[in-house]
């Protein structure tokens, strides 16, 4: 099902990548503001679209939530049911959620809308199997950080340039043997489907890093607070 966007040649070296934890954007912005979004706020199912490995499905279920995941990387689900036997995991792409109409109280994409061709479709899809009153969680890129990059290296880095923002684009990023496919596009880009499907914006942060002694993280999380790369967005259906 692979679309050409090197998911299929890259599902290994994510998996080495991701491990048990994830990688720095997950463990240290994203994980714990994402996680206050869910906590206790009775959500009895839940709808991971890309779910990948399934570490974040195995973290919603830790909750206590009914969680079901989807992607279209075959590999990946492979590995989310080796690693959660009882999960539910399907082989399928987000512009087509193979579910009922209003299947699920929480819809889940993190860090997935930059790697989706059709955004429009998929967001449709979200909407359609979400329940009324229900939640879409969304961490994802900021666009200014898939618009620019730093100008010199490390902590001597001078400043972020944004160039060329409001042209939607797709383009090829690598890093520890990853070579994938991600969208930039401009914030109005995802606003604007939102908002056609007749959802609500009831949150949205931008998280700074949390530091962490662990490793080089503490360094990490200064550099990251500088040109903050995420943002988290709740919508609901009315």
């Amino acid at each position: 099902m692979d679309s050409g966007n090197g998911w299929d040649e890259s599902a290994e070296a994510w998996i080495a990548d991701m491990g048990e934890t994830g990688d720095f954007s997950r463990r240290n912005v994203l994980d714990a503001p994402m996680l206050d979004r869910i906590r206790g706020r009775g959500f009895q199912d839940a709808l991971d679209v890309g779910c990948g490995e399934g570490r974040f499905c195995r973290m919603i279920s830790g909750l206590g939530i009914r969680a079901t995941g989807i992607d279209p990387t075959a590999r990946l689900i492979e590995t989310a049911r080796a690693r959660d036997p009882l999960g539910r995991y399907h082989e399928a792409r987000a512009e087509a959620l193979p579910f009922a109409p209003e299947s699920f109280d929480l819809v889940v994409s993190y860090l997935t809308l930059i790697d989706i061709d059709d955004l429009d479709g998929a967001i449709g899809e979200m909407a359609r199997v979400l329940r009324p009153g229900g939640s879409l969680l969304i961490a994802n890129l900021n666009s200014f950080s898939t618009a620019g990059k730093w100008q010199g290296e490390g902590d001597s880095a001078r400043g972020y340039l944004i160039d060329n923002y409001l042209e939607p684009r797709a383009e090829w990023v690598s890093w520890r043997g990853i070579l994938i496919r991600n969208w930039h596009r401009p914030l109005h880009a995802y606003m604007q489907p939102l908002l056609a499907q007749g959802l609500r914006l009831a949150h949205f942060d931008e998280p700074a890093a949390r530091e962490d002694p662990a490793g080089d993280a503490t360094t990490r999380a200064a550099r990251y607070n500088r040109a903050p790369y995420h943002h988290i967005m709740e919508w609901t259906k009315p």
